[in-house]
């Protein structure tokens, strides 16, 4: 049976392949070290979880809720975003809540994409930036950049070369994938270079907290004027350890917001109420449950960087986020990043994501995530060594798992 246009349009998920290998390899008795899903193993701090069986006691509670978030949860939202970004919002008409920033960033797309329009990307990339404009009708035009002195003309490349002119351009630092980090300056030329061609700007800042050698990242919405054309979206998910609890939100210029807020209207009631108001208290709180998730990933990263480096895989330190982006060792980068990580899965029981699941640029690299204690980090270490070692002593031993079918 032929089918449905909209999954015609979606390559097959290469995370799916790893996640089959690894079941496959648990199932057998493999002790699998996954350092692949940002699935943060953080528990929720007490507070969060206290103030919600709090409220849920509460019969009232258990109706439905609102799509756009409960005016608390709103405020605390523009507080919060006073408080660490000097950023003022209207809760009322610049902040909505999302069931997590990935489905704030997919309705954005239903809301303002016809089809054929033209979105400009950055590749490696978080799928659903691309691919919310894609199921959407959208066009995504690639660039492989950096926030750096090359971006600006990558984007008036991608600019000179799209029919129709693009609508919006995609931000996402801290990376996800890459981990790179922008500064304010960077923002400020690119909010000035985007409203001079009015380009729309979707600024992903989910990694907004974890950050690490004492530079907070910024807002976009701190450029003076970046109100006019941008949105922001964050999340609760790393920044609480709340993965589960899906809520997030999105910010920024009030057309946009009440685009986003009349779709969302239409396709859900919003996150259950206890969960907002436990949300509203932690965003609420004194910024200690933030420090402290801060500081685990923190040792992590050193730990991670540390022992990797002395098992003979050097992986540059990431500024921020909870991912390191790691180049391939060269004797197995000809094989690409998906048949490397099924390599890593079989013969080191480790599980990491492969690189061109986040675009065909991304293909050197894997994305090795912070979500397993310094113990397990450094047991990733001792099994990739002894891979290295042995592959350096009998290559032709170790054959892509693709080969052998």
């Amino acid at each position: 049976m032929e089918e449905f246009h909209k999954v015609r349009r979606l390559p097959p998920y290469v995370f799916e392949q790893v996640n089959r290998l690894k079941a496959s390899a648990r199932s057998r008795g493999a002790d699998i070290i996954d350092l692949g899903m940002g699935n943060p193993d953080l528990p929720t701090p007490k507070a969060i979880v206290d103030k919600l069986c709090e409220v849920v006691r509460d019969p009232r509670t258990h109706r439905y809720s609102s799509s756009r978030g409960i005016p608390g949860l709103r405020r605390a939202q523009a507080n919060y975003y006073q408080r660490r970004f000097g950023v003022k919002l209207n809760p009322d008409t610049q902040v909505v809540a999302t069931l997590g920033s990935k489905e704030g960033f997919a309705n954005m797309a239903q809301a303002i994409t016809a089809p054929g329009d033209v979105i400009l990307c950055p590749n490696p990339t978080y799928p659903i930036h691309a691919f919310g404009f894609i199921m959407s009708g959208g066009v995504i035009r690639s660039l492989q950049v950096e926030p750096d002195d090359g971006f600006i003309p990558a984007v008036e490349r991608g600019i000179r070369h799209s029919i129709p002119k693009p609508l919006a351009l995609i931000l996402n630092y801290p990376s996800n994938p890459t981990a790179l980090v922008a500064s304010l300056d960077f923002y400020k030329d690119v909010v000035a270079f985007a409203k001079k061609n009015d380009i729309i700007i979707l600024s992903d800042l989910a990694y907004s907290e974890i950050y690490f050698d004492g530079n907070p990242p910024p807002s976009v919405l701190q450029v003076p004027g970046a109100m006019d054309i941008c949105v922001e979206f964050t999340s609760m998910s790393k920044t609480f350890s709340m993965p589960g609890w899906r809520m997030g939100f999105a910010v920024g210029n009030e057309r946009l917001i009440s685009a986003l807020t009349r779709v969302k209207s239409y396709l859900d009631y919003g996150a259950f109420t206890p969960i907002q108001v436990a949300a509203a208290h932690a965003l609420n709180g004194d910024g200690a449950d933030i420090e402290e998730v801060r500081e685990v990933y923190h040792k992590r990263r050193d730990v991670m960087v540390d022992s990797f480096g002395r098992a003979g895989w050097t992986i540059p330190a990431p500024a921020a986020s909870m991912f390191a982006w790691a180049p391939i060792p060269e004797p197995f980068r000809h094989l690409g990043s998906l048949e490397f990580s099924k390599l890593l899965i079989e013969h080191a029981d480790v599980a990491v994501a492969p690189g061109v699941g986040f675009g065909e640029h991304g293909d050197d690299y894997v994305r090795v995530a912070l979500v397993e204690n310094e113990h397990r980090i450094r047991q990733a270490a001792r099994n990739i060594k002894k891979f290295l070692a042995t592959t350096a002593k009998q290559p032709n031993n170790v054959v892509p798992l693709a080969a052998r079918r």
